[in-house]
């Protein structure tokens, strides 16, 4: 056996490890060890009230928040940090990201990437979203690469590697010949699926099941796809009628976690919000009646205009870049009717197919196509840490939530644009960045 093999054999064997064992809870895990720290800056985010306070700051004991305000105690053993004219808010949450997928043509990189390489990939992005300022995060699914995002959810959660608190799934869920199916190349290849299949509520259950017993923390499902502009009016088929997503979220809802669908029109985003799940992400396309169900049984709304944008700037011909375009206009059109009609956001970008550490250009997007700062923000921290199943633990500053802060510069409530300049990031009490 060649020294080439026996690296890439560990490695898989360690990842295989990694995935197999049982993650350490997030309530549990271990604080840091050392004198309480205040932090101390010209502004904070008090995210709920959508307000700013002069001067701010946060008192963290361990991996905990004892205190924020305008002014904390100073415990005299106290390490004092003054990172001067910044905001100091609650670490960003991504709810739709795909750490093992970078730049690139995506459907090759599935293919021609082994697992190991993407799982090591996985890390540098990981790390790259945490420099970002984002805290938190929910992985989409690895297209193709199976549980290995359990590997890398737990290495973080053990202090291995830097990352954000991580939300994984495995694969996405998709019908033979479905949305991420391989479905462009030659069938004698026997080409594998970027997603597992299932054809009915049945094999649906059964795949969850077995990501479950692999440690998905929810599941993510492929309700449309592929998409299209016809005479400016959008096209997408559904996947799965709403009997089968409903048997999906019964499975789910017995195991205590929740279903993102990747959604883009209807009816597919109809029979998802009738079905309960949590979140409809990119929701191109929705109905008044869509919407309706959305509001009234609180499903996020996760549009990813970030990937859309990307799109629209990087194709292989103008023709492409033209369709991506005519896609985009069409989705930030449909999103100011999503805004006036009252139905809840989080906040997701999609990244991946563009840089990871970017991604705080979602944000901008957002407001830039009719929300607030301040709603945008309430939509990325509090909806972002329900949608993930962290509420009242992350997203904002308060006594007994996790010491996730970051400080941006600039003021995000009059330029949102702040939360692309990250300048220093604490996640759990420890110090990740500091400019």
């Amino acid at each position: 056996m060649r020294k080439s093999e026996i690296r890439v054999g560990l490695l898989c064997a360690a990842v295989a490890a990694l995935a197999a064992a049982a993650t350490v809870p997030m309530a549990q895990q271990p604080g840091p060890s050392g004198p309480p720290v205040v932090l101390h800056a010209a502004r904070l985010l008090d995210v709920s009230a959508g307000k700013v306070i002069q001067p701010g700051e946060v008192l963290v004991e361990g991996d905990r928040i004892k205190a924020a305000g305008q002014s904390v105690d100073h415990p005299q053993d106290a390490k004092i940090i003054d990172l001067g004219d910044v905001t100091l808010m609650p670490g960003m949450i991504d709810a739709h990201v795909h750490l093992f997928l970078h730049p690139g043509a995506e459907d090759l990189q599935t293919v021609e990437e082994s697992e190991p390489w993407r799982t090591i990939l996985a890390e540098q992005a990981a790390r790259a979203d945490l420099m970002g300022g984002f805290t938190a995060e929910r992985d989409m699914g690895t297209e193709g690469a199976g549980s290995a995002s359990t590997a890398v959810r737990n290495a973080i959660d053990r202090g291995m590697i830097p990352g954000p608190r991580m939300r994984v799934c495995a694969n996405a869920i998709d019908i033979l010949g479905g949305h991420e199916d391989a479905n462009h190349f030659n069938p004698a290849q026997h080409v594998l699926s970027n997603a597992d299949r299932a054809n009915d509520a049945e094999q649906i259950v059964e795949t969850m099941r077995e990501q479950h017993k692999e440690g998905a923390d929810f599941f993510k499902i492929y309700e449309t796809g592929p998409d299209r502009m016809v005479d400016g009016e959008f096209h997408t088929p559904y996947q799965y009628t709403e009997a089968q997503l409903a048997a999906a979220v019964a499975e789910a809802n017995r195991m205590g976690t929740n279903i993102g669908v990747h959604a883009q029109g209807e009816p597919g985003t109809l029979y998802a919000a009738e079905a309960g799940v949590a979140s409809i992400d990119h929701g191109t396309q929705l109905s008044d009646e869509t919407m309706r169900l959305m509001k009234g049984k609180g499903i996020f709304a996760v549009p990813t205009f970030a990937i859309f944008e990307y799109f629209a700037q990087h194709r292989d011909t103008q023709e492409q870049a033209a369709a991506e375009a005519a896609m985009l206009d069409y989705k930030i059109k449909e999103f100011k009717k999503q805004v006036a009609a009252g139905i809840p956001f989080a906040v997701g970008s999609d990244v991946g197919p563009f840089p990871h550490g970017t991604q705080a250009r979602e944000l901008v997007l957002m407001v830039k196509y009719g929300m607030s700062p301040a709603d945008v923000l309430r939509a990325d921290m509090i909806n972002g840490a329900k949608l993930l199943r962290w509420g009242g633990k992350i997203g904002e500053l308060k006594p007994g939530y996790f010491a996730d802060v970051i400080a941006v510069k600039g003021n995000p409530l009059e330029d949102i644009s702040a939360v692309t300049r990250v300048s220093f990031v604490m996640k759990g009490g420890v110090v990740e960045k500091q400019e």
